[in-house]
């Protein structure tokens, strides 16, 4: 699998994957591939994700806490 340059190319290519394997021409062997790397994406995309979460949490934090004392 080609590693997504973004989260939204990620979920792109889900899509694209998830619309393929619900396609009747696809074989189960073909199946089988795709989903494989729908699984390596969603842990790409969760991990983003999480990151993304880590930052927010962190910028959360340094606005909540207390100014230093002011001169």
């Amino acid at each position: 699998m080609k590693k997504p340059k973004t989260f939204e190319e990620g979920l792109q290519r889900l899509q694209d994957l998830l619309a393929q394997m619900q396609d009747e021409q696809t074989t189960l062997d073909q199946s089988v591939k795709l989903y494989s790397e729908a699984a390596q994406l969603i842990q790409y995309c969760n991990e983003t994700l999480n990151s993304a979460k880590l930052q927010i949490q962190e910028i959360d934090s340094s606005l909540a806490a207390p100014a230093g004392p002011e001169a």
